[in-house]
């Protein structure tokens, strides 16, 4: 008899343990920080392909720390990330083991793997700015260092510069331009400010939609989730009232971000978690992400969702490994603290 655990929405720490008798070989117990509703069809997907059961607890928060807590005992086969940032502090509490997988890297980037093997991009986002298409004429802005430029005073939108979101926005102008620039950079884009930081991305857009600010920072995906919302059809209004602008198409390239998976130190079913890893890489499951979420397949010559290339296209992307933009996270959130950002 062994330990497990049941597929379940986290709630509060500690979760309670099923006990089964399914043999090691025949599940992948999955801690997710993506939405059970984003990567289910996915699981399901690799199920129905290979006979192994997945298992997932997912939480907004919390599971870096249970997997530390836990230790040797842990459960969990596999952590899956939103964003570089949890990825990253994952692999750099040493919870995680490399993978050494001719598949992975046939199919993911080397900009999107790490250098050591520990983390895999699944899907890919770049963070864009969304301009308002009565108040912004095309081509005014072109870059992310424009954003600092006094002419925008009072006129951008953002959420907190805190946010792993934004962090990882700043880390990326540490490398490519040092700590001093970026902070500098930083210093003026807090004065051009709007409003003080506040909201999800989402809230960016309407507030330019309700003429708070002419430009907002976001992620791509957040188009296609506003623009094909039935629910709340006032966020296809949102949607509609911008342009994408896609900045440093002249030179680096836009900001890219992912979400991924690491394979934990005490995996008790490495095999079918690195199968997993593997199927979530290939053509049908990344073809699943781009329809379900609106991201950017990262393995290379999978189509895009038929929206996003209505909306985006093709576009020209930073290339620079996310490793060394996650390393100048902390330097970043230093950096936004010491500008005041969020006051």
């Amino acid at each position: 008899m062994r330990t497990t655990f049941k597929k379940l929405a986290f709630a509060a720490l500690p979760l309670t343990i099923a006990v089964t008798s399914v043999q090691a070989s025949e599940e992948v117990n999955i801690y997710s920080y993506r939405q059970q509703f984003l990567i289910q069809p996915m699981l399901d997907a690799f199920t129905e392909k290979t006979g192994i059961k997945t298992n997932v607890v997912f939480a907004k928060k919390g599971l870096i720390e249970r997997l530390e807590n836990e230790g040797k005992n842990s459960p969990a086969d596999i952590v899956l990330t939103s964003d570089i940032g949890p990825l990253y502090d994952v692999v750099s509490k040493g919870l995680t083991q490399p993978v050494q997988s001719a598949v992975l890297e046939q199919n993911i980037p080397s900009q999107f793997r790490d250098p050591a093997d520990h983390w895999f991009g699944l899907t890919a986002r770049t963070r864009l700015v969304y301009a308002a298409k009565d108040r912004v004429k095309e081509g005014e802005l072109a870059t992310y260092e424009e954003l600092a430029d006094p002419k925008w005073k009072g006129r951008i939108c953002t959420r907190s510069g805190k946010h792993s979101y934004n962090l990882s926005l700043i880390g990326s102008m540490i490398a490519h331009h040092g700590e001093a620039q970026a902070e500098q950079w930083l210093e003026g884009l807090k004065a051009n400010l709007a409003r003080k930081p506040q909201g999800n991305d989402r809230a960016q857009v309407k507030a330019v939609k309700e003429g708070v600010c002419d430009l907002a920072l976001g992620n791509s995906y957040y188009f296609g989730k506003m623009i094909t919302n039935e629910k709340n059809p006032e966020q296809k209004d949102w949607a509609n009232s911008v342009n994408l602008v896609f900045p440093n198409q002249a030179d680096r390239g836009a900001h890219m971000n992912i979400s991924g998976a690491a394979l934990t130190k005490y995996a008790p079913h490495a095999e079918s978690a690195v199968k997993l890893m593997e199927f979530l890489s290939e053509a049908q499951a990344q073809a699943m992400y781009a329809e379900a979420n609106f991201e950017f397949p990262v393995r290379p010559g999978t189509p895009r969702s038929e929206l996003i290339e209505q909306y985006m296209g093709e576009f020209k992307e930073d290339t620079i490994n996310l490793q060394k933009v996650a390393e100048l996270r902390a330097q970043a959130a230093r950096l936004a603290d010491k500008v005041g950002f969020d006051n």
